[in-house]
């Protein structure tokens, strides 16, 4: 797929169900073909062809049954070093008074 930045959700579909169609093509699968191999229905296998959107459950299956699961990994959440509850930790931490022992005095 390529990596052209979008700038709607319509032509996002669009591309990736040209990848899709591209590919299968490539595979030489028919539409039944590769419906069957990702366990999907035809219609959702065309619709997801022609850009119509789909379920991500149906994006999944058919990225897995062309081979192609790396295409989902820019799906996933990226870890950032930001962590709200880390955060709020450590303010809790530091607006506690601390308590200072006072040595006892020998006698």
């Amino acid at each position: 797929m390529e990596n052209q930045p979008t700038s709607t959700v319509a032509e996002c579909e669009e591309q990736f169900g040209n990848a899709v169609r591209r590919l299968r093509q490539a595979r030489r699968f028919t539409q039944v073909e590769l419906a069957q191999r990702a366990n999907v229905s035809l219609s959702a296998l065309k619709n997801l062809e022609r850009g119509g959107g789909s379920s991500l459950s149906s994006v999944v299956r058919v990225a897995r049954a062309l081979g192609r699961a790396e295409w989902l990994d820019s799906f996933a959440p990226t870890e950032s070093a930001f962590s709200p509850m880390g955060m709020l930790r450590e303010n809790v931490a530091a607006s506690r008074p601390r308590r200072v022992r006072h040595p006892v005095a020998q006698r």
